[in-house]
């Protein structure tokens, strides 16, 4: 029996490197997948090391043509779900395909979906392709990005019955945990939040992408601010593992199918 403690969600959305392509940089298919599989091999290092589980949102793209990758990850016990059929453009017919092509490929049931850069997507359209989870809502307010201050913190049933799992944010003042606060404030800073964070919610949710475990992610041609960069290479695989052992002892790393797994036991009592 599992004992009462915080629900720690490590996740990695495995996408191409199209970055730059944000910035006006265009990126070549061995560049996009270099980068990419450099960062994720560093990432499944720093797990290893640690002996603790994570949920891949993983591109379709990407596995295609790096499934010994996606072999790696099953074989270290982390769980695989969706990013999309691609990580630029989407179609509806892109969460089912997805979901398929992620299946063969690991040769595992995919259940989980996270939309490329947390964009809305119809609930409906994502229950009906097969998925009984999602992780695509930020809970908080970022300029020309997102507005979710009135959306809850802890993982939730929407209306059709899909999982909900937010990104953390710090109760009350709903200062955002992602990726970019883990690598732009100071490590001791982030820390205390995270750790505040998991004691008063007994959750925590926090996301990270290949290409900034890349120091190739930093060269000065992709035209990336510093801000996104920041910490680029193994300076963030560090990070990572001081942040994993900076929460140990307050809960257990687990998959989000993990996790869904025992609120739907739960809820069947």
């Amino acid at each position: 029996m599992r004992h009462c403690t915080a629900d720690l969600l490590l996740s990695f959305d495995i996408e191409e490197f199209d970055l730059p392509e944000e910035f006006g940089v265009p990126v070549a298919e061995n560049d996009r997948m270099a980068v990419s599989v450099s960062g994720t091999e560093r990432i499944l290092n720093v797990l290893r090391e640690k002996n603790v589980r994570a949920t891949f949102f993983v591109t379709a793209f990407f596995a295609e043509r790096a499934p010994e990758l996606v072999a790696r990850m099953v074989a270290q016990g982390h769980e695989i779900a969706s990013h999309g059929l691609h990580h630029s453009g989407f179609e509806v017919g892109h969460l089912a395909r997805s979901k398929k092509i992620l299946e063969t490929i690991s040769g595992r049931e995919v259940v989980g979906f996270r939309m490329a850069r947390l964009a809305p997507v119809e609930k409906k359209d994502i229950l009906a392709a097969g998925y009984v989870y999602e992780s695509s809502l930020n809970p908080v307010w970022l300029p020309g990005r997102y507005n979710h201050l009135r959306a809850p913190l802890l993982p939730f049933d929407d209306a059709g019955g899909l999982r909900q799992y937010p990104v953390s944010a710090v109760p009350g003042l709903r200062i955002p945990l992602f990726w970019l606060s883990l690598k732009n404030f100071p490590f001791l800073f982030y820390r205390a939040l995270a750790r505040h964070t998991v004691k008063k919610t007994h959750y925590f949710n926090v996301y990270t992408h290949p290409w900034e475990y890349s120091g190739r992610a930093a060269e000065k041609h992709w035209r990336i601010p510093g801000y996104i960069t920041r910490h680029a290479g193994m300076p963030m695989a560090e990070r990572l593992g001081d942040l994993i052992d900076a929460l140990r002892d307050l809960g257990d790393f687990r998959t989000f199918r993990e996790n869904d797994t025992d609120h739907r036991e739960g809820a069947g009592r």
